[in-house]
Protein backbone atom coordinates (compact mmCIF):
# COMPACT_ATOMS: atom_id res chain seq x y z
CA UNK A 1 0.00 0.00 0.00
CA UNK A 2 1.43 3.50 -0.71
CA UNK A 3 1.32 6.06 1.49
CA UNK A 4 -0.66 9.20 -0.17
CA UNK A 5 -0.63 12.29 1.78
CA UNK A 6 -1.03 16.11 1.28
CA UNK A 7 2.84 16.06 0.27
CA UNK A 8 3.11 13.94 -2.16
CA UNK A 9 0.28 15.72 -4.16
CA UNK A 10 1.10 18.94 -3.23
CA UNK A 11 4.69 18.63 -5.14
CA UNK A 12 2.92 16.84 -8.11
CA UNK A 13 0.68 19.94 -8.42
CA UNK A 14 3.91 22.21 -8.19
CA UNK A 15 5.91 19.85 -11.02
CA UNK A 16 3.11 20.76 -13.17
CA UNK A 17 2.32 24.66 -11.91
CA UNK A 18 6.50 25.32 -12.36
CA UNK A 19 6.77 23.64 -15.87
CA UNK A 20 3.43 25.46 -17.33
CA UNK A 21 4.34 28.74 -15.91
CA UNK A 22 7.72 28.25 -17.36
CA UNK A 23 6.72 26.96 -20.81
CA UNK A 24 3.83 29.86 -20.89
CA UNK A 25 6.17 32.52 -19.96
CA UNK A 26 8.65 31.08 -23.26
CA UNK A 27 5.35 31.28 -25.65
CA UNK A 28 4.23 34.79 -24.33
CA UNK A 29 7.90 36.24 -25.13
CA UNK A 30 8.32 34.04 -28.55
CA UNK A 31 11.33 36.20 -30.51
CA UNK A 32 10.31 39.41 -28.76
CA UNK A 33 13.87 39.63 -27.29
CA UNK A 34 15.78 38.67 -30.28
CA UNK A 35 17.58 40.93 -32.80
CA UNK A 36 19.40 44.32 -32.35
CA UNK A 37 16.63 46.49 -32.70
CA UNK A 38 14.39 44.05 -29.66
CA UNK A 39 13.22 46.98 -27.98
CA UNK A 40 10.94 48.26 -30.31
CA UNK A 41 8.92 45.21 -30.87
CA UNK A 42 9.09 44.91 -26.58
CA UNK A 43 7.06 48.57 -26.82
CA UNK A 44 4.62 47.49 -29.41
CA UNK A 45 4.01 44.03 -27.61
CA UNK A 46 4.59 45.54 -23.97
CA UNK A 47 1.24 43.27 -22.67
CA UNK A 48 2.86 40.44 -23.95
CA UNK A 49 6.13 41.10 -22.25
CA UNK A 50 4.35 41.97 -19.17
CA UNK A 51 2.17 38.49 -18.95
CA UNK A 52 5.53 36.65 -19.48
CA UNK A 53 7.57 38.44 -16.80
CA UNK A 54 4.10 37.12 -14.39
CA UNK A 55 4.64 33.62 -15.37
CA UNK A 56 7.85 33.77 -15.21
CA UNK A 57 7.50 34.94 -11.43
CA UNK A 58 5.42 32.17 -10.97
CA UNK A 59 7.95 29.64 -12.65
CA UNK A 60 10.23 31.42 -9.51
CA UNK A 61 8.08 30.93 -6.83
CA UNK A 62 6.63 27.23 -7.82
CA UNK A 63 10.08 25.93 -8.84
CA UNK A 64 11.45 27.28 -4.94
CA UNK A 65 8.29 25.52 -3.61
CA UNK A 66 9.05 22.11 -4.83
CA UNK A 67 11.78 21.68 -2.73
CA UNK A 68 10.52 23.17 0.25
CA UNK A 69 7.16 20.73 -0.42
CA UNK A 70 9.80 17.70 -0.83
CA UNK A 71 11.73 18.62 2.33
CA UNK A 72 10.36 17.07 4.72
CA UNK A 73 9.87 13.40 3.54
CA UNK A 74 13.13 13.45 2.39
CA UNK A 75 15.05 14.47 5.30
CA UNK A 76 13.80 11.27 6.88
CA UNK A 77 16.42 9.54 4.32
CA UNK A 78 19.66 12.29 3.92
CA UNK A 79 19.07 15.18 6.06
CA UNK A 80 21.83 17.19 4.48
CA UNK A 81 20.85 16.25 0.80
CA UNK A 82 17.27 17.34 1.38
CA UNK A 83 18.82 20.44 2.69
CA UNK A 84 21.07 21.00 -0.13
CA UNK A 85 18.23 20.22 -2.63
CA UNK A 86 16.23 22.93 -0.80
CA UNK A 87 19.25 25.63 -1.21
CA UNK A 88 19.95 25.03 -4.55
CA UNK A 89 16.29 25.48 -5.99
CA UNK A 90 15.67 28.27 -3.58
CA UNK A 91 18.60 29.86 -5.98
CA UNK A 92 17.07 28.96 -8.93
CA UNK A 93 13.89 30.83 -8.04
CA UNK A 94 16.00 34.01 -6.86
CA UNK A 95 17.65 33.64 -10.24
CA UNK A 96 14.38 33.25 -12.17
CA UNK A 97 12.64 36.49 -10.36
CA UNK A 98 15.87 38.71 -11.09
CA UNK A 99 15.25 37.28 -14.87
CA UNK A 100 11.73 38.43 -14.54
CA UNK A 101 12.95 41.62 -12.95
CA UNK A 102 14.65 42.38 -16.12
CA UNK A 103 12.22 41.47 -18.67
CA UNK A 104 10.49 44.22 -16.80
CA UNK A 105 12.84 46.58 -16.57
CA UNK A 106 12.65 45.95 -20.70
CA UNK A 107 9.22 47.55 -20.67
CA UNK A 108 10.31 50.12 -18.78
CA UNK A 109 13.05 50.84 -21.26
CA UNK A 110 10.64 50.53 -24.34
CA UNK A 111 8.51 53.45 -23.22
CA UNK A 112 11.34 55.67 -22.63
CA UNK A 113 12.76 54.76 -25.80
CA UNK A 114 9.59 56.26 -27.03
CA UNK A 115 9.94 59.21 -26.06
CA UNK A 116 13.93 59.74 -26.25
CA UNK A 117 15.90 61.82 -29.00
CA UNK A 118 18.29 60.34 -31.35
CA UNK A 119 20.74 60.82 -28.32
CA UNK A 120 18.66 59.56 -26.15
CA UNK A 121 17.69 56.39 -28.10
CA UNK A 122 21.45 55.33 -27.96
CA UNK A 123 21.42 55.27 -24.88
CA UNK A 124 18.32 53.76 -23.89
CA UNK A 125 19.58 50.94 -26.29
CA UNK A 126 22.85 50.51 -24.88
CA UNK A 127 21.05 50.04 -21.43
CA UNK A 128 18.76 47.70 -22.96
CA UNK A 129 21.32 45.65 -24.42
CA UNK A 130 22.92 45.41 -20.91
CA UNK A 131 19.57 44.35 -19.35
CA UNK A 132 19.00 41.70 -21.74
CA UNK A 133 22.76 40.08 -21.27
CA UNK A 134 21.73 40.27 -17.40
CA UNK A 135 18.46 38.62 -18.27
CA UNK A 136 19.81 35.79 -19.73
CA UNK A 137 22.50 35.15 -17.72
CA UNK A 138 20.36 35.19 -14.71
CA UNK A 139 18.36 32.40 -16.62
CA UNK A 140 21.28 30.24 -17.05
CA UNK A 141 22.01 30.45 -13.10
CA UNK A 142 18.91 29.73 -12.45
CA UNK A 143 18.55 26.97 -14.88
CA UNK A 144 22.45 25.38 -13.77
CA UNK A 145 20.89 26.24 -9.97
CA UNK A 146 17.69 23.70 -10.93
CA UNK A 147 19.48 20.65 -12.43
CA UNK A 148 22.16 20.65 -9.12
CA UNK A 149 19.35 20.32 -6.97
CA UNK A 150 17.17 18.20 -9.05
CA UNK A 151 20.17 15.82 -8.85
CA UNK A 152 20.16 15.61 -4.95
CA UNK A 153 16.52 15.10 -4.82
CA UNK A 154 16.73 12.20 -7.48
CA UNK A 155 19.19 10.47 -5.50
CA UNK A 156 17.70 10.30 -2.19
CA UNK A 157 14.28 9.14 -4.56
CA UNK A 158 16.52 6.40 -6.03
CA UNK A 159 18.21 5.30 -2.76
CA UNK A 160 15.28 5.79 -0.70
CA UNK A 161 12.52 4.16 -3.31
CA UNK A 162 10.13 6.68 -2.58
CA UNK A 163 9.07 6.32 -5.81
CA UNK A 164 10.26 3.65 -8.40
CA UNK A 165 13.91 3.66 -9.13
CA UNK A 166 12.79 3.51 -13.30
CA UNK A 167 11.27 7.12 -12.38
CA UNK A 168 14.38 8.42 -10.07
CA UNK A 169 16.74 7.08 -12.79
CA UNK A 170 15.26 8.27 -15.44
CA UNK A 171 14.82 11.96 -13.60
CA UNK A 172 19.04 11.75 -12.89
CA UNK A 173 19.38 11.02 -16.31
CA UNK A 174 17.18 13.93 -17.58
CA UNK A 175 19.08 15.89 -15.38
CA UNK A 176 22.71 15.16 -16.57
CA UNK A 177 21.58 15.90 -20.16
CA UNK A 178 19.96 19.68 -19.16
CA UNK A 179 23.32 20.37 -17.01
CA UNK A 180 25.21 19.24 -20.36
CA UNK A 181 22.86 21.77 -22.17
CA UNK A 182 22.94 24.60 -19.45
CA UNK A 183 26.63 24.58 -19.63
CA UNK A 184 27.22 24.69 -23.65
CA UNK A 185 24.65 27.33 -23.29
CA UNK A 186 27.00 29.36 -20.60
CA UNK A 187 29.99 29.12 -22.42
CA UNK A 188 28.17 29.77 -25.48
CA UNK A 189 28.85 26.85 -27.47
CA UNK A 190 25.21 27.03 -28.31
CA UNK A 191 22.17 29.37 -28.22
CA UNK A 192 19.23 29.62 -25.68
CA UNK A 193 16.43 27.89 -27.12
CA UNK A 194 18.43 26.36 -30.12
CA UNK A 195 17.18 22.80 -31.29
CA UNK A 196 19.96 21.27 -29.80
CA UNK A 197 19.51 22.18 -26.09
CA UNK A 198 15.83 22.24 -26.48
CA UNK A 199 16.09 18.51 -27.00
CA UNK A 200 19.07 17.87 -24.13
CA UNK A 201 15.91 19.09 -21.81
CA UNK A 202 13.02 16.92 -23.46
CA UNK A 203 14.09 13.83 -21.27
CA UNK A 204 13.97 15.69 -17.80
CA UNK A 205 10.58 17.53 -18.95
CA UNK A 206 8.93 14.23 -20.00
CA UNK A 207 10.28 12.90 -16.67
CA UNK A 208 8.98 15.71 -14.48
CA UNK A 209 5.12 15.31 -15.80
CA UNK A 210 5.20 11.84 -15.03
CA UNK A 211 6.61 12.10 -11.30
CA UNK A 212 3.99 14.30 -11.14
CA UNK A 213 1.54 12.58 -12.13
CA UNK A 214 2.86 9.13 -10.25
CA UNK A 215 2.97 11.79 -6.73
CA UNK A 216 -0.65 12.67 -7.58
CA UNK A 217 -2.14 9.08 -8.14
CA UNK A 218 0.27 6.81 -6.55
CA UNK A 219 1.94 9.17 -3.63
CA UNK A 220 5.14 7.98 -2.12
CA UNK A 221 5.94 4.22 -1.71
CA UNK A 222 6.68 2.66 1.67
CA UNK A 223 10.34 2.48 2.56
CA UNK A 224 11.75 -0.49 2.22
CA UNK A 225 13.28 -2.12 5.67
CA UNK A 226 17.10 -1.66 5.67
CA UNK A 227 18.93 -4.86 6.17
CA UNK A 228 21.86 -3.66 8.66
CA UNK A 229 19.05 -2.68 10.96
CA UNK A 230 16.56 -4.99 10.95
CA UNK A 231 16.27 -6.82 14.36
CA UNK A 232 17.46 -10.43 13.72
CA UNK A 233 15.33 -13.34 15.78
CA UNK A 234 16.71 -17.00 15.73
CA UNK A 235 14.30 -19.56 14.12
CA UNK A 236 12.13 -21.12 16.11
CA UNK A 237 12.49 -24.98 17.02
CA UNK A 238 10.17 -27.27 19.41
CA UNK A 239 12.75 -27.92 21.21
CA UNK A 240 13.57 -24.01 21.82
CA UNK A 241 10.14 -23.81 22.10
CA UNK A 242 10.13 -26.51 24.74
CA UNK A 243 12.61 -24.98 26.34
CA UNK A 244 11.37 -21.31 27.00
CA UNK A 245 7.75 -23.32 27.81
CA UNK A 246 9.54 -24.78 30.90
Amino acid sequence: MRSRDVRATTAGVLFIAATAASLLATAFLGSLLDGSDFLAGVSLHQDRVLVAAFFQLVAAFTSAAIAISLYPVLRRHTAGMALGAVGFRLIEGVFYALSAAGTLVLVALSEQLATAGTAGAFSVGTSADAVRSFRDSAGVVGVLAFYIGATIYYLVFYRSQLIPRWLSGWGLAGTALGLVAGLLVMFRVTETMSGFQVALNIPIGVQEMVLAGWLILKGFSPTPPDPAIVEWHPPVTPASAATSTS
